[in-house]
């Protein structure tokens, strides 16, 4: 069941002081919410170099880019500076690949600062790649401790990171790499019925919630999802123009847009999450894999990607988030209903997984939401 705090009467009367917020604006106001609540190096989990961090670092960053403002990257260059040294040191957890993905905030930072410091770091975690346990094909497993299993995740977390490793320093064969991830996951995780992907796979067919047959696991998790269509936005960001998968990636962002569209909850525009199964009385509505749709709902149009038709429920999602988040007593915008880190599981597991609000998952999540809103609103605003 739902742990979801509902906001209060006073929080809702607040809520009309933002009213007239763009888009833009609501992604700013919750990369403040966590400023005034954590200095860089008090993100939880503190001192960890981590994906946590790193999504909402990264959604902060594209705030950064699209305002100017010098305090949204100074934030990030700060969180940056303290776990990683004058020589690019960085200490992470060697054997997952969650521990990759904060690596995208060093490619903006060794361009704006020019520290060695920043290619050093990038250099010392694309070396993990190599050491990465793998499948029988080689798809990487996503942590040591769970042999044999690709997750969604993965993707996003390695592959995003050496894909913009490939751009900025000219590596063509790290592309083909994360090609490979990717058609691998989609061989394994991808249901051909609903288009929707399963959280993870298992190789060995060994853990309980592993298929027998497939090695799938039973449920679509929402946020593992979202991880995906924010991984193929980012690779078609990245590869060469004329790169000769650029015609798959695009129509796979829309055939991931059609499966979605229909499973959005037609009262609030928003997701839950377990996508599928929103029939049931203990499955609820889940900010962060509804931010990750909007997001990519919003920039697959805004890219030409996807048929102007879906920015109904984009703008349907977004609202739908809009009517979610709420002031706390301190004047904080607080993002709730996200759902905590998660392992694989049933769907027992995954609906009585906690909330927690602005947890960094969910308001990284977000803020790359609104930023695609902005995008979206503007492009459709020249036509």
């Amino acid at each position: 069941m739902s742990t979801e705090q509902k906001p209060s009467g006073k929080a809702l009367a607040q809520q009309y002081q933002y009213a007239e917020l763009s888009p833009l604006e609501w992604g700013m106001e919750a990369c403040h919410a966590l400023m005034a609540t954590y200095t860089p190096e008090e993100l939880p989990p503190a001192g960890r170099w981590h994906y946590h961090q790193g999504v909402f670092l990264f959604g902060m960053q594209r705030v950064w880019e699209l305002t100017g403002r010098r305090e949204f990257v100074d934030y990030i260059k700060q969180y940056v500076d303290c776990l990683v040294d004058p020589q690019g040191n960085v200490v992470c957890e060697k054997g997952e690949l969650d521990s990759i993905q904060a690596g995208l905030l060093l490619f903006v930072l060794d361009r704006e600062y020019g520290h060695p410091r920043y290619k050093q770091a990038a250099d010392k975690l694309l070396a993990l790649f190599p050491t990465f346990n793998r499948t029988s094909e080689g798809g990487f497993w996503h942590k040591d401790k769970y042999p044999y299993q690709m997750w969604l995740d993965g993707l996003y977390m390695g592959g995003s990171f050496a894909m913009a490793y490939a751009k900025q320093y000219n590596e063509p064969m790290l592309y083909e790499q994360v090609l490979e991830q990717e058609r691998l996951m989609r061989k394994h995780t991808k249901d051909a019925r609903t288009g929707l992907y399963y959280h993870a796979w298992d190789e060995s067919r060994s853990m309980p919630w592993a298929n027998p047959e497939t090695g799938r696991s039973p449920e679509f998790w929402g946020r593992a999802i979202g991880w995906i269509g924010l991984a193929l936005l980012d690779f078609l960001d990245l590869l060469p123009a004329d790169h000769q998968a650029r015609p798959t990636l695009i129509r796979e962002v829309q055939k991931l847009a059609r499966a979605l569209v229909p499973y959005q909850d037609e009262a609030s525009g928003l997701w839950y999450q377990i996508v599928d199964k929103g029939d049931r009385a203990d499955n609820w509505l889940e900010t962060s894999c509804s931010s990750l749709f909007v997001y990519t709902l919003a920039k697959g149009i805004r890219m030409g990607y996807l048929d102007k038709s879906l920015a109904e429920p984009a703008r349907k999602g977004y609202q739908g988030l809009l009517g979610k988040v709420y002031e706390d007593d301190q004047g904080k915008l607080i993002v709730p209903d996200i759902c905590i880190g998660t392992g694989v599981g049933d769907y027992a597991h995954y609906v009585a997984r906690p909330c927690s609000e602005n947890d960094l998952h969910g308001v990284g999540a977000f803020v790359l939401a609104c930023v695609e809103m902005q995008g979206l609103e503007a492009e459709l605003g020249k036509q």
